[in-house]
């Protein structure tokens, strides 16, 4: 993995694949929002986000949670954070400093594994799509297995919201039959110009 930067744009690429880009952001920041708007109104909102990424989708949960909520950052490459520090912190713009953030050098399964109801969300972004592409351990995430770990670490009415670049019906299937009512939207890369459209997963834990 390596970031490549030209003038004031940045690229995250997993050998030849390109991972994230800052021109490219809209859909992340959708995941966020569209999250926090259907958590509206529950108090002391408590989410967990998978992969820091280019910290597009936490500075958009930032922006729209309350200040009683807490953010939890699982991030398990070590050089996302260092690059978000070093040559991106003016594009960081401090949110890694946040009062309301813990960021967590390791693998968010496990904190999805250890957590009981601890969540009201968990974002995952990960990957590029449900499927084990930085690492192939991954996978578990996107399995019946992990998908029934997600279960247990909402609390109830809670949502796993999960980014992709393409839209996967069997996906949506394996959502279903862990026992999630499952919402899939298309949003575009970018908002507005040239934009591919990329899917995100809304799947909330039945309420009682």
């Amino acid at each position: 993995m390596r970031l490549v930067q030209h003038g004031d744009a940045f690229t995250i690429l997993l050998e030849d694949t390109e991972l994230m880009s800052t021109e490219a952001n809209a859909s992340e920041e959708a995941l966020a929002v569209m999250t926090c708007d259907m958590l509206s109104g529950r108090p002391g909102v408590q989410m967990l986000i998978g992969g820091y990424g280019m910290g597009f989708t936490l500075r958009a949960a930032l922006s729209a949670l309350p200040a009683d909520a807490g953010v939890c950052v699982a991030e398990i490459v070590p050089e996302i954070i260092t690059w978000a520090r070093g040559p991106m912190h003016e594009l960081t713009d401090g949110c890694l400093d946040d009062p309301r953030v813990m960021v967590v050098e390791d693998d968010v399964a496990m904190l999805i594994g250890a957590a009981r109801e601890g969540y009201d969300a968990i974002l995952l972004d990960v990957d590029n799509g449900p499927e084990g592409l930085t690492r192939w351990q991954n996978d578990g995430l996107y399995s019946p297995e992990g998908l029934a770990g997600a279960l247990r670490a909402l609390r109830p009415g809670g949502i796993l919201a999960v980014w992709s670049a393409w839209f996967d019906p069997a996906f949506t299937t394996r959502l279903e039959e862990a026992g999630f009512t499952v919402t899939a939207r298309t949003v575009g890369s970018r908002p507005s110009g040239t934009s591919y459209p990329h899917t995100l997963w809304f799947a909330r834990k039945p309420a009682a």
